[in-house]
């Protein structure tokens, strides 16, 4: 991997590469439209996102407008093929392959360039995100596809900032990105169909099963995964049950594979917070609203693993009841 206001890699001659990973489906279906996508925002989405797209076989740069953000969202990535080895999942070979397809890229425009694909991973800010894509309108390809890796934010809000509406779609992947299938493609009214099926296919490239949703306040998954996040906050609150117990319960009575509370720490509570307090809002409906709980948690400054606290104890590195 380099890290630098360019990039350096050689070009990727063909079309598309099969890439054998143990994280992903090999028998990827061919695209002729992709060769080289670029991520904005090298947060912990952003990141899962450009690595995924590397071990696919595609030339990936990755950006963000904070170095040191992005010099440590390269770290993660590599930190993460490193683990894959030291568990026998990957090999160093591998490795050096993912990691020739992907560079770090010190400006947005530099990032963009020739990309077929641009997906924005920044944080849930409205007025940041139009104002990335009007950027992007400027200076990424005519014919690129724009997605937005927003979890509950009008993606026509979005495009309507643009005047090319047409090519923005929403892409909404799941953390961690490297490890979960689903991906949630989001379509607005001027959405072109063309950019719909270039969404899922590199979706599917990816490994990912797609699903197609209408552009609603929180689309499919994070209205419902909030929602029940939200309660088993509550639950817990009113002393129901330890955050282990609610966890368990889902995980082994509904077979979740993460229980609700655990969730919502890998997400991280300010986000489920900021997007509770949208859903009540585009709806009118205080019963979305976040339970003051999880309020009092953001506002501590304990939002989940990337803190250290939140629900559970992260500090060790594993997780631990508080």
């Amino acid at each position: 991997m380099s890290l630098g206001r360019g990039y350096s890699s050689p070009l990727w001659p063909h079309l598309a590469v099969r890439v054998s990973t143990a994280y992903f489906h090999t028998d990827y279906p061919p695209l002729v439209t992709i060769r080289r996508v670029a991520v904005i925002g090298a947060g912990t989405m952003g990141s899962g996102i450009a690595q995924v797209c590397a071990q696919t076989g595609w030339e990936t740069r990755l950006f963000d407008a904070f170095p040191e953000s992005l010099e440590k969202g390269m770290r993660n990535i590599d930190e993460f093929w490193e683990r894959g080895i030291s568990k026998g999942k990957t090999s160093s070979q591998q490795k050096e392959e993912w990691s020739g397809n992907l560079m770090a890229a010190g400006e947005m425009s530099v990032a963009v360039e020739g990309s077929d694909i641009v997906i924005e991973a920044v944080p849930e800010r409205i007025d940041l995100k139009r104002t990335i894509f009007s950027q992007l309108e400027s200076i990424a390809p005519s014919n690129a596809v724009l997605a937005t890796n927003t979890s509950s934010l009008p993606i026509s809000q979005i495009a309507s900032h643009t005047g090319c509406p047409e090519r923005v779609i929403g892409m909404h992947f799941f953390n961690p990105v490297p490890l979960m299938q689903l991906l949630e493609i989001v379509r607005h009214e001027l959405v072109h169909e063309s950019t719909i099926s270039t969404a899922k296919e590199v979706g599917e490239a990816m490994g990912k099963t797609t699903i197609l949703v209408r552009d609603v306040p929180g689309f499919a998954t994070s209205r419902l995964g909030v929602v029940l996040g939200n309660e088993a906050i509550r639950m817990l609150a009113e002393g129901v049950a330890s955050a282990s117990d609610i966890d368990t319960a889902m995980r082994l009575g509904y077979r979740h594979p993460m229980g609700p509370l655990e969730l919502t720490d890998l997400v991280g509570l300010d986000v489920r917070r900021d997007i509770l307090n949208s859903l009540a809002e585009a709806f009118d409906d205080d019963s979305y609203r976040p339970h003051q709980l999880l309020d009092k948690m953001v506002e501590s400054g304990d939002l989940g693993k990337k803190t250290g606290r939140g629900i559970y104890d992260w500090t060790s590195g594993e997780k631990r009841e508080r």
